[in-house]
């Protein structure tokens, strides 16, 4: 199931490329932003979001019948933070992607403003982690908290199995525009990754174990042509 979200997001995608018979725009940018992400592992491990950052390269065809692709190439963290509740440890791990979305992008509005829509496929490589710990996590079994409160600790120091993932994104936002060249946009993004980080065979612990995330960005476009 995983593999067929991931082609009808590509598929979706391509269908931007269709429509030919219409002049285009072609648009160059950079975005910036926040993201805020965790990984749903299976079974459950207690946690919450992440906070992190992202910032990357953007080009963009547009169809005049609003309508068009963007893609872009970026980095962004991603990972997950342990909820230790009633306790002063802290941890997380962090993960840095190189990541690659392709979506298609419908738009609506006037020359002034518009709102629009982004959905497609998105492959990643994951090009470092890092862990935050202010506690030995590799010993975390023998401490008084982990014993009083069952939980998995298996996640803390499991050696990543799969740097590359792909998944799904979708995002929507508005863009004004500051003159025939020129305009800014602000974007919201959830991704879903279809690829488990950690070994999820039969003998493992957990079944699954992917990222989601939501990112808010700040974006500038340059329009070529």
């Amino acid at each position: 199931m995983r593999r067929i979200a991931f082609i009808l997001a590509a598929l979706a995608a391509l269908l931007a490329t269709a429509q030919t018979h219409y002049e285009g725009t072609i648009s160059v940018g950079g975005k910036a932003g926040a993201t805020f992400s965790r990984v749903n592992f299976n079974p459950t491990v207690q946690q919450s979001m992440l906070p992190g950052m992202t910032a990357g390269v953007m080009f963009r065809y547009i169809e005049e019948k609003h309508f068009g692709l963007v893609a872009e190439l970026n980095l962004t963290q991603r990972g997950w933070r342990e909820k230790l509740e009633e306790s002063a440890y802290t941890y997380s791990h962090n993960f840095s992607y190189l990541e690659l979305p392709i979506m298609t992008h419908i738009f609506f509005g006037n020359q002034r403003v518009k709102g629009f829509f982004n959905l497609g496929p998105e492959l990643n490589v994951m090009i470092g982690d890092g862990i935050k710990s202010n506690f030995a996590y590799q010993d975390a079994g023998g401490l008084d908290y982990f014993i009083t409160n069952t939980r998995h600790i298996e996640q803390m120091t499991m050696e990543i199995e799969r740097r590359f993932d792909y998944g799904i994104c979708a995002g929507a936002g508005m863009e004004i525009n500051l003159n025939s060249r020129h305009s800014l946009l602000l974007e919201g993004r959830f991704y879903y990754g279809l690829t488990d980080v950690f070994p999820n065979h039969k003998t493992d612990i957990f079944s699954s174990s992917n990222s989601m995330t939501v990112g808010v960005t700040l974006g500038y476009f340059y329009r070529l042509k």
